[in-house]
């Protein structure tokens, strides 16, 4: 799917992984918007699609249209800024999977580059050492396979597109991306990146919570 093709989000029903009275969390598919974005025919998202189950859901971070996996919701204004502040403070632990093109080694390390976004070119974002802000992201592979690695991604920082451009950087972009592999993403009915596991403390009890969506991949 290209980035500028007609959006069409996909129709089935949000699968719901994690709920209470302060939190929902949900399992976002590939191809939905995770807020509505700038026109009218942009307006479906997956934001949009919750309220309308949970009239007091508020957002707390976002996954781009085509990654896949666990995006949290507060319930209430106090939940929603408790766990905005724990994403701040990099207090959450974010697990994502993804296939990548190529044999990636080593097993295992991190890609350490700032990042800003790519003017000319928005919305792709790039590696700048001037402008960039911090950007950091460890990674293990889990196998190989043919011309492709499945790698565990576990990123330390937020930055938008964050996960894309640092395989990029290493030679190795991920399977089906349309803004940094468009010439291969005809070939794939999505881009190979899903949010598996996300942890966080409870907004009221502080207790810890982690919830998993398996890839579909």
């Amino acid at each position: 799917m290209q980035q500028n093709d007609v959006y069409n989000p996909p129709m089935d029903p949000v699968e719901v992984l994690y709920e209470d009275s302060d939190v929902l969390a949900v399992n976002k598919p590939a191809g939905l918007l995770s807020v509505p974005g700038k026109t009218e025919d942009l307006a479906d998202c997956l934001l949009t699609r919750i309220e309308v189950a949970f009239p007091t859901a508020r957002l707390v971070h976002r996954l781009d249209r085509d990654t896949s996996g666990v995006m949290i919701f507060g319930l209430t204004a106090y939940a929603q800024r408790h766990l905005n502040a724990q994403f701040e403070a990099r207090k959450t632990k974010k697990t994502y999977v993804a296939r990548l093109f190529g044999t990636l080694e080593p097993k295992e390390g991190e890609v350490d580059l700032p990042l800003t976004v790519d003017w000319p070119n928005r919305p792709r974002q790039m590696v700048c050492h001037e402008t960039g802000k911090p950007s950091l992201t460890e990674w293990k592979v889990a196998r190989y396979g043919d011309n492709e690695t499945r790698v565990k991604l576990f990123p330390k920082t937020g930055r938008t597109h964050q996960l894309r451009v640092h395989m990029l950087s290493l030679g190795h972009p991920i399977i089906g991306d349309p803004l940094y592999a468009p010439e291969t993403s005809d070939d794939f009915d999505r881009m190979m990146l899903h949010a598996e596991e996300l942890r966080f403390s409870h907004p009221e009890s502080g207790k810890g919570v982690r919830v998993r969506a398996k890839a579909p991949f």
